[in-house]
């Protein structure tokens, strides 16, 4: 086929020779589909992206009937028809052209009636091959109203063939085995590290500020991925991992390994939050949540492999070295990545399916960033998150001047941000019908609530095990890491339910919040030193099927209700930031019981001998196990803790009702044909 415009007036532009025209006569003829026109010329006799260049035709238009394309009036104001002259074969056409092979591969047979020039449509698909048989089909064009990151995803997908769609999911696989590994290790080396500077009074500001830091830079992390690109964004993340380890191990005292804390948690959060995005940008919404627990099943593993990995190095060569291992994997198996989507965007900006674009100017950015909106919104939620890590730090707790400032001028900037982003924002950070959606609200909630509920207890979930249960550090690790395990293994079951019946809600309502609040109630009952470890572990596998199943729904039904690719960053990184501040509030409320009931109630059953020990016993677990099993003493801390837990326990059970709430909030969404993605996605 060969590609001509029919005018009425003197021929000029592209092809339109009149050899081309007589050639033409009596050929049968097929018209464009109108999605092809994205690609069309820019006025010079060339094939090229459509942009605000173009001689013949403005840059906005999408579908039109194929008699009459818009024409500008720069150029004439008659209209032209774009048609294919059946001459060669689409795909050698396509070559001699410039054309993108995808472009060519849908038309419309037509025919043309010479007296009115209308064109009878109908529909053909003669380029069906075998590398393009997606439920999202490759013949997409990318949509020139997106941002830059997501147009570019969008021809990656459209660009590469289903090895390279697996080899990336083979690489992201990897890629979360080892930021597993790595935030395992890492966990179990921080008292190490702390000890060896002899200064453990800055370790909860160490903690503090890259938690609250690392809550609240996915947001910062998702407008990068949607401008810049999602495999820059990716890079840039692997990079301040990398450098956080680095700095780690060379550091020389706790305030340089705090700074190295900050890089190293924004960093590899923003890896797992990245991937999260690749996910969502190579799979069909119906596929999406049962992939996405494949991918993270490296947890399944990882979770035995921190503490004997963390020990070997603590025993043999040092906690030095161990993060000199960790920084030479992360960039050893995030740039094989990065390089993989790298190729295919470069690739697909060859083939001319990314459009050319103009250099921007700084204000571009400002504008697209919406900085206003993106500053306000992370200071107020960094400004809200302080209080909750800082106030245990200051005598009044929370009534000391600086915790009431930090609260206030949160709630300010948060104020300021909504009204931001309703009546001023040019470019919208997240567009205000979905802060309006039921959906995305319940979403939201039911992630605070899952994170709120476990950091209720499982701060001192450990500990609980070690001294009510009398279990080891490495036993008590392996009945900690039936949370992790459990979720990740009945995650994979509800995606593949997800997948077949195109239902997140039901399962997530009848099954999902059901096992989470049977779980959290008897480990208000099987709290007791007198009941069997295997009643806690049952209790604890039932929280976890819960809480891994909740983890799919809830990124599943905010990315039902958005829809459109260009805001699955943001949406993802909205459930994240919500589930950073139910883990905030959750660890002070699980503080404020602990320490209040804790002493209380060791006053109450320690023996009288052991009382002027009572602040060391309360403060400190190395004390508390130094006492035998079975001692007074012993059984006087296992009650109290009873007690303690109990209280946990319920909190944690009681906010539950702020799940269900949520749950019921869904619009109940049908997955299985709803189109996000396009090009070749699973």
């Amino acid at each position: 086929m060969m590609l001509i415009p029919v005018t009425q007036h003197q021929p000029q532009g592209l092809f339109c020779q009149s050899e081309f025209l007589r050639q033409g006569e009596n050929e049968e003829v097929s018209v464009l589909d109108s999605r092809f026109l994205r690609y069309l010329c820019r006025g010079n006799n060339t094939i090229g992206p459509l942009n605000v260049k173009s001689r013949f035709y403005t840059p906005t238009f999408d579908l039109f009937p194929p008699q009459r394309l818009p024409f500008s009036p720069q150029s004439s104001t008659k209209p032209v028809q774009f048609v294919f002259i059946q001459s060669q074969s689409v795909q050698s056409s396509s070559s001699s052209l410039g054309i993108p092979a995808y472009c060519c591969s849908r038309i419309m047979s037509s025919t043309v009636d010479s007296d009115t020039k209308v064109l009878h449509q109908v529909h053909d698909n003669p380029h069906d091959g075998p590398d393009r048989d997606t439920e999202s089909s490759v013949n997409d064009a990318i949509d020139v109203n997106f941002q830059h990151g997501v147009q570019n995803i969008e021809a990656v997908t459209l660009s590469w063939s289903r090895t390279a769609l697996m080899v990336a999911f083979v690489l992201i696989w990897l890629v979360y085995f080892v930021q597993g590994l790595v935030s395992g290790i890492s966990s179990a080396l921080i008292p190490y590290v702390t000890s060896a500077f002899a200064m453990h009074s800055l370790t909860p500001t160490t903690s503090v500020m890259s938690s609250v830091i690392g809550g609240v830079t996915n947001l910062s992390i998702a407008k990068t991925l949607d401008i810049f690109g999602r495999p820059q964004g990716f890079l840039f993340c692997a990079t301040l991992a990398t450098l956080g380890l680095i700095m780690s191990a060379a550091c020389n005292n706790v305030e340089a390994y705090a700074a190295s804390q900050v890089f190293y948690t924004v960093g590899i959060n923003g890896v797992g939050y990245s991937l999260s995005v690749f996910i969502a940008d190579t799979t069909s919404l119906r596929h999406r949540g049962l992939i996405q627990s494949l991918c993270g099943s490296p947890s399944i593993i990882t979770a035995w492999l921190g503490g004997p990995i963390s020990t070997a190095f603590l025993n043999g060569a040092g906690w030095r070295w161990a993060f000199g291992m960790e920084s030479i994997l992360v960039p050893g198996v995030t740039i094989p990545l990065f390089g993989l989507f790298m190729h295919h965007y470069l690739r697909a900006k060859k083939q001319g399916i990314i459009p050319k674009r103009e250099p921007q100017g700084f204000s571009y950015y400002i504008r697209e960033f919406d900085v206003v909106g993106l500053l306000s919104l992370s200071a107020g939620v960094a400004l809200f998150l302080l209080p909750f890590n800082l106030y245990a730090l200051q005598a009044k707790g929370f009534g000391s001047t600086m915790i009431i400032c930090f609260f206030v001028f949160g709630i300010l900037l948060l104020i300021f941000f909504g009204i931001w982003e309703r009546f001023f924002a040019k470019v919208s950070f997240i567009p205000w019908r979905f802060l309006q959606d039921r959906t995305v609200a319940g979403a939201c909630l039911l992630s605070f609530t899952l994170f709120f509920s476990y950091m209720c207890w499982g701060m001192y979930f450990s500990s609980i095990l070690q001294v009510v249960n009398n279990l080891t550090v490495t036993r008590a690790s392996y009945v900690v890491s039936t949370y992790t395990v459990g979720g990740f293994i009945f995650a994979i079951f509800v995606g593949m339910v997800m997948s077949y019946t195109g239902n997140y809600k039901a399962v997530t309502l009848y099954v999902a919040l059901p096992l989470s609040i049977l779980g959290s109630g008897l480990m208000i009952y099987f709290r007791q030193p007198d009941q069997s470890i295997g009643y806690i572990a049952m209790s604890q596998i039932f929280i976890a099927f819960g809480s891994g199943a909740i983890m799919i729904t809830a990124e599943i039904a905010i990315l039902a209700a958005v829809q459109e690719q260009q805001y699955f960053a943001v949406s993802i990184a909205l459930v994240s930031m919500c589930a950073s501040i139910g883990s905030a509030v959750g660890l002070t409320v699980s503080s404020a019981i602990w320490q209040d009931i804790l002493p209380k109630k060791l006053a109450e059953y320690l023996p009288e001998e052991d009382l002027p020990n009572l602040p060391m016993i309360a403060m400190d677990i190395v004390t508390q196990l130094s006492y035998p099993v079975g001692s007074p003493t012993r059984l006087a801390i296992q009650h109290a803790y009873g007690d303690a837990h109990k209280y946990l326990f319920i909190a944690g059970t009681a906010v539950w009702a702020l799940g269900i709430l949520g749950v019921v909030m869904w619009r109940n969404i049908n997955i299985i044909n709803i189109k996000q993605t396009k090009g070749r996605v699973v």
